[in-house]
């Protein structure tokens, strides 16, 4: 997995924000107050919150409870059937650094698709006709929509 991800909701404000980009790191301990991010079995996108309860049993294993800062209940409805804490082993790792609203770039282009291909049709452009030949059409197909 990445140890970079891009918080996708505001369910962390106002710690983060949508297209906050995150810098994670598995080696270290995760404690209470920690902000992770985790995966669910079955879920393609990984979530974002903070360590809320933490149970370490005798033999070493710790089981976590999470849940987002501006959620109201902890995150067990999100959790797969039947799990109640996550294990160490769901965890991709713990935020250790930010870079402020950079990921907006990444949502935009989820959320707007045709977005993604007409700016790579545009750089595909630019890389065959050179950067004036591009800027010189783009201006021409603006200049002949708004006539």
């Amino acid at each position: 997995e990445s140890p970079v991800v891009v918080v996708l909701s505001g369910s962390m404000e106002p710690a983060f924000h949508r297209g906050d980009v995150l810098f994670l790191d598995n080696s270290v301990h995760v404690g209470v107050g920690d902000i992770v991010v985790f995966k669910i079995e079955g879920r393609d996108i990984p979530i974002v919150h903070r360590v809320s309860k933490l149970h370490e049993k005798p033999n070493g294993t710790v089981s976590l409870l999470t849940k987002g800062d501006s959620n109201r209940a902890d995150d067990r409805a999100f959790y797969s059937p039947g799990q109640l804490w996550l294990q160490r082993e769901d965890i991709l790792g713990k935020a250790v650094g930010i870079v402020r609203y950079i990921g907006m770039v990444t949502i935009v282009l989820n959320d707007y698709p045709v977005l993604k291909y007409v700016l790579l049709g545009m750089m595909g452009l630019t890389i065959l006709t050179g950067k004036e030949g591009c800027y010189s059409l783009v201006l021409s197909t603006l200049l002949q929509s708004t006539t």
